[in-house]
């Protein structure tokens, strides 16, 4: 038997929490403690998020599948590969990891800014909305085609994604409902206002939606050729020499 409900849960606030203090520490110890500037604390960011979540995926994903992220977990709802009940845990759990973590950032850097938990004021600009549209879309078509095509590589790919896409987009990537909502509790500079983040969950579940019918057409084996008596005689062939 698999794992089980709770120690899903469990994984998912895990990794949730630890994916917001990989998105929020670094830009604190950067700008605030290290004064480094913006474009060094940017790719000081990236280069966290995406090997740290690389170790997520590879240690939880057993768990729980390491979704730790309602866009995700949606995506995986409107496919039917996670149920209604079970996603809707998923994501509680998803958000609460998130706040913690915010919690979490903000305790080890105390001394430095003696704040636990604000609202930011950091506003965004509107060709922002569509950065988020669009890297959530590449996220959720990536863990699709990863994990349908049972890639060895999914940790790798998704890691890669996102810590280049930091340093891609103007949103610096969040492409996460709950790592957005977790923002808005920052100073630091990956903040987020409450407006611009509620735009930013819009345009994340409209990507990822629109990934999910993008990653339908694309895995269809519907009008799919059959291979011919010659390409069936040359299959052993190509396998022996691409062993």
């Amino acid at each position: 038997m698999g794992p089980t409900l709770p120690k899903k849960l469990l994984a998912e606030f895990i990794g949730s929490h630890f994916l917001v203090v990989a998105a929020i520490s670094p830009t604190i110890l950067g700008y605030n403690a290290l004064g480094a500037s913006v474009a060094l604390t940017v790719f000081m960011d990236a280069v966290a998020v995406g090997f740290v979540l690389f170790v997520l995926i590879e240690t939880l994903g057993p768990i729980s599948g390491c979704h730790i992220n309602p866009a995700v977990t949606l995506a995986f709802m409107a496919t039917r590969n996670t149920s209604v009940r079970e996603g809707s845990l998923y994501v509680i759990a998803q958000f609460l990891g998130g706040f913690t973590g915010v919690f979490s950032s903000h305790l080890m850097f105390y001394q430095i800014v003696p704040t636990f938990i604000t609202v930011s004021t950091i506003s965004r600009p509107a060709g922002s909305y569509y950065a988020e549209f669009l890297g959530t879309f590449a996220l959720v078509l990536t863990v699709f085609l990863c994990v349908k095509n049972n890639s060895k590589f999914t940790g790798l790919a998704i890691g890669l994604l996102v810590g280049g896409l930091i340093m891609t987009t103007s949103s610096t990537m969040f492409a996460n409902p709950g790592v957005t909502v977790a923002r808005v509790f920052t100073y630091a500079i990956a903040g987020v206002s409450p407006f611009d983040a509620s735009m930013f969950i819009v345009a994340e579940i409209i990507g990822a939606l629109a990934a999910t019918l993008v990653a339908g057409v694309l895995l269809s084996t519907k009008g799919a050729s059959q291979p011919s008596a010659t390409q069936n005689q040359l299959q052993p062939y190509t396998a022996v020499n691409n062993s």
